[in-house]
């Protein structure tokens, strides 16, 4: 029955194929010889046929073990879709009824069936347990069998228990499949299902259609929509670790005219699979969603996979970015980085057992370590799942396109090699950073190992660069990471023989994604190249409006705003919006001629225009300003105002004066005729009318200090702003 005739006279017969994909030929056989394998194969690759085509061909039921119940009702479907007969394939989960697993069970003891889907949950019911040692199975097929391993990105409990289930129903040949798996989770699921002897069939993770990059956190929500202005029509995922983070970048999607859909556990059922099968009928192009999202999930075309935040782990995003360019196609993988998100994903932890913070924290190091690792991204991955990659440029990833430049690190390899073994192979990476940076921390003294002679010899670089040499030796297979106690650092043959022999070895530096605050100064002018000729050309006309007005310039637009305009070159109100020191009061009341100006201006020049400018931004007046804006509007006391929110007076004026400097128009006058007589508000604002060059209130207090409190001309000068600029 082995012959590869019949093997492909099933293959036509059942599935329509002429030919294997890949390893499926030599695991069918394997499984139709008795033994138990292992097969390692990322989505796509047709891991489900190496267990369908071998059920139908041996006698006897082959019991799937599968977490996913909508996966197992779409195999269970397409089975039956390949088969003539709908008894061919069942599933027993939680979803049935008793009458349905009634026929279910009915139809496996008559020999019927050739599939039967189990939850591990259902497996571990005593009536299921009794139920299956009176069938015949032919094996079991335990499906996503990364569940097994704490190390693993999906890890349940549950699926620990299969072994001693399948022990007490009776022994079968047993094969384990997953798509993600590092050598620690292969080791893991084979020692637990008690199958290292299996026959062992990998797959290459590579997805040479894939492009992978890292970029700073800095204004991602402008980028990404950038980003899908330039892709129009096509598909993509972008993910985020938040349900709020995702309702937000949807509803800015939308905002901006993307057709974008969000995607979380926290919405009902029907509004999720509604929103999953608009996205597949390509109603919507984008669908923005937490990681929840996609199990399951065939669109051959995603364009693009983007990472709002970085995941938890590496499989975890491989897993992720695997989602894009099944087709073969252009697939594009954007991952934003900001070590902020690292420390966030560690406080989640805090409340976790220790072994799981542990592991937690470990996979954490990995995400680092690609996030900002200059290496070859492809080659980074690839090493993480066990597999080398030849090639010294992959040509698709921002690491080898925009090459770090590289210097002679021999020496610094040899450092590493002579600590770890000066250890005895029995510590992790942070630890021989440490020591070679000279780094006094607890673990360094409990152990001794400042007086080490390899302690502190590399001290004029720190621990971060430490660790990229470790990392970047790791890859070069001089030194491995232990299986059993997973992280402790041992040297390998390669590594011996390049202490023995040191040969020249480049190293690059680590991107610095070090955090540049969103904060931006006072208005949130950006510090980019201010276009000077067209900066001047905006205050000659300012001077002309105010003139006109009869209103100082500064009341118009202050010069921050300017500079803004002069950097981002608004050409249209909305857009104008998003210069900072302008809200939509502003943009209404003298918008049109400045936009109308620079529109003019870009023309002539013919200047590229920073894309930046068409993100229009939701109107997120925080609470606070909201309930300080109504507060005033029923004539509130400022004092209560600011009891309320447990704000100092000078905080709450602060906030005001935001909310005018944005173009909101704001009555204080209830408030200041009861704290300010009429004369010295005369004399106030006639200094900002007439005699202030800016609105500068240093130079207000300089000039009207001796006679006048600090609150009095800050509230004055929220009077003068709000009735002559708004």
């Amino acid at each position: 029955m082995t012959n590869g005739a019949t093997i492909h006279d099933y293959l036509k017969r059942y599935f329509g194929f002429d030919t294997f994909k890949g390893n499926q030929e030599p695991i069918i056989n394997s499984i139709l010889g008795g033994r138990d394998s292992f097969v390692l194969m990322p989505t796509g690759g047709g891991k489900s046929l190496c267990y369908q085509l071998p059920a139908v061909m041996k006698p006897g039921t082959a019991i799937v073990i599968s977490p996913l119940i909508a996966l197992m009702k779409n195999q269970v479907d397409a089975m039956r879709n390949f088969s003539t007969d709908d008894e061919v394939a069942h599933f027993l989960n939680s979803s049935l009824t008793k009458t349905e697993s009634a026929r279910v069970k009915k139809d496996v003891l008559m020999g019927k069936t050739k599939l039967l889907y189990v939850a591990p949950e259902s497996l571990t019911k005593e009536e299921n347990i009794d139920f299956l040692k009176n069938i015949d199975i032919s094996f079991y097929a335990v499906d996503e069998a990364h569940c097994i391993s704490e190390w693993g990105h999906d890890f349940r409990p549950e699926y620990r228990r299969i072994r001693p289930i399948i022990d007490t129903i009776g022994r079968s040949p047993i094969i384990a499949l997953t798509a993600t798996a590092t050598p620690k989770v292969q080791h893991d699921i084979q020692k637990n299902l008690g199958i290292l002897d299996a026959d062992v069939f990998k797959s290459s993770f590579n997805r040479p259609n894939l492009y992978y990059e890292v970029k700073s956190k800095q204004d991602a929500t402008k980028e990404i929509i950038k980003y899908i202005k330039n892709n129009p029509g096509k598909s993509g995922i972008i993910y985020c670790l938040s349900r709020k983070k995702v309702e937000e970048l949807a509803e800015n999607l939308k905002v901006n005219g993307i057709k974008a859909l969000p995607y979380h556990a926290g919405m009902d059922s029907a509004t999720r699979t509604a929103n999953q099968d608009k996205f597949l009928m390509e109603e919507a192009d984008i669908i923005v969603a937490t990681i929840a999202f996609g199990m399951g999930i065939d669109k051959p075309d995603v364009r693009f996979v983007i990472h709002y935040d970085i995941p938890k782990s590496l499989e975890g995003y491989y897993q992720e970015t695997g989602r894009a360019g099944r087709d073969g196609g252009e697939g594009n993988c954007i991952a934003y980085y900001s070590y902020n998100d690292i420390l966030k994903l560690e406080k989640f932890m805090q409340g976790k057992p220790i072994a799981e913070q542990e592991i937690g924290k470990q996979l954490l190091l990995e995400t680092v370590s690609y996030a900002e690792s200059s290496v070859c991204r492809r080659k980074l991955l690839l090493h993480y799942f066990g597999e080398e990659y030849p090639a010294e440029n992959c040509e698709a990833c921002d690491n080898c396109l925009h090459p770090k430049s590289q210097f002679e690190g021999s020496e610094a390899v040899v450092s590493v090699l002579e600590t770890v073994l000066a250890v005895k192979e029995k510590f992790k990476a942070d630890h021989i950073s440490n020591i070679l940076s000279g780094k006094v921390t607890s673990a360094i003294k409990s152990y001794k190992h400042h007086k080490l002679e390899m302690f502190g010899v590399g001290e004029e670089k720190d621990d971060k660069y430490w660790n990229m040499v470790i990392r970047q030796a790791l890859i070069a297979r001089f030194l491995t990471k232990d299986i059993e106690n997973y992280g402790l650092l041992k040297i390998t043959d390669k590594g011996m023989n390049f202490l023995e022999k040191p040969t020249s070895f480049m190293l690059a530096e680590d991107h610095d994604y070090a955090d540049t605050s969103d904060e931006e100064n006072a208005f949130g002018a950006k510090t980019a190249a201010v276009d000077e000729e067209l900066f001047s050309i905006l205050k000659d006309l300012r001077k002309k409006i105010s003139k006109l007005k009869n209103v100082p310039p500064f009341v118009i637009f202050q010069d921050p705003s300017l500079e803004d305009m002069a950097i981002q070159y608004p050409v249209n109100l909305d857009e104008l919006q998003n210069i900072s020191g302008v809200g939509a009061g502003k943009a209404q009341r003298y918008g049109s001629e400045f936009v109308e100006l620079i529109k003019k201006y870009v023309e002539e020049k013919e200047i590229i225009r920073p894309l930046d400018m068409v993100v229009k931004s939701v109107v997120n007046k925080s609470g606070i300003k909201v309930y300080i804006i109504q507060s005033i509007d029923m004539k509130r006391p400022l004092e209560d105002i600011a009891e309320a929110k447990g704000l100092e007076m000078s905080e709450l004026i602060s906030e005001i004066e935001s909310i005018v400097n944005y173009g909101t128009r704001i009555n204080l006058d209830y408030y200041i005729n009861m704290v300010i007589d009429e004369e010295r508000q005369h004399d106030i604002f006639s200094y900002f009318r007439e005699e202030a060059q800016s609105d500068s209130l240093e130079e207000a207090i300089a000039e009207l200090g001796n006679e006048f409190e600090e609150e009095e001309i800050r509230l004055m000068r929220i009077k003068f702003l709000s009735e002559m600029g708004n």
